[in-house]
């Protein structure tokens, strides 16, 4: 029993090591990182930041969906985060534009970094790749299934955004199919994302309490549609083997 256990330990020890942290520091690091922005929220003059943003982009008319949806491109490219993008083009250009914006533009960057992954910078997206687990059980399972598997990792995804569009250029599926599987798979986040956003479009003090229902009422709708399409994702993903590290 007692080499069992030592056994035990040695195994979650060497699984510790691998994955580079161990599980109380990454919520430390997650604390750290919560406590920092919120610090940056309080102290910077965030809200006013994204008021002259927004103010800049209305003055511009069509252009400044052009080049809201460029900004997007070059942030998802440079791996930042697209969900506060996303809630803000909610925020500018309410839910129809605000998705129709973000979607070209994040099918964009999919596009863009999958060719560059794939062309230009194979050397580099190997690097990332490598001694990731969870990738190779993405690419085998891609290997076997195509282009679904990437719609369903986009409906629940198990790598963030950025770096996935990278890593996807590294597997088998072809361009064509891997666009269209991401663009389909990506929409309903992006409408939930975008919803929660266009919640504070326009301004507060015009809208009526029937308005403010039928607005809370589309957006939990909304969330529900998207969450049940992750379950369904994350039970096929299951099936096909692909999941999270342990």
């Amino acid at each position: 029993m007692s080499g069992r256990s030592s056994a035990k330990r040695k195994g979650s020890v060497k699984a510790s090591r691998q994955s580079g942290w161990s599980p109380v520091w990454k919520w430390v690091g997650a604390g750290v990182a919560a406590a920092v922005l919120f610090a940056a929220w309080r102290i910077l003059p965030v809200a006013d930041w994204i008021r002259a943003f927004q103010s800049w982009i209305d003055g511009m008319g069509v252009l400044g969906g052009v080049v809201f949806g460029a900004a997007y491109v070059v942030a998802a490219l440079l791996f930042v985060p697209g969900a506060a993008l996303t809630l803000a083009a909610g925020l500018t250009f309410g839910i129809v534009w605000g998705t129709v914006i973000v979607s070209v533009a994040s099918t964009a960057a999919a596009a863009l970094a999958f060719l560059i992954s794939r062309y230009a910078a194979r050397e580099r997206a190997q690097k990332l790749a490598r001694g990731n687990a969870r990738f190779a059980a993405i690419d085998r399972a891609i290997g076997e299934h195509g282009w679904k598997v990437v719609g369903l990792l986009r409906l629940s995804p198990i790598v963030p955004f950025s770096l996935s569009n990278y890593l996807y250029g590294l597997t088998a599926v072809r361009f064509l199919p891997y666009l269209l599987a991401s663009w389909i798979g990506m929409l309903p986040g992006t409408i939930l994302y975008v919803a929660i956003g266009a919640a504070g479009h326009g301004s507060s003090q015009g809208k009526s309490p029937v308005q403010w229902v039928f607005l809370g009422a589309g957006v939990v709708a909304t969330a529900a549609v998207t969450v049940w399409l992750a379950r369904i994702a994350r039970k096929e993903l299951k099936k096909k083997k692909v999941g999270r590290n342990r």
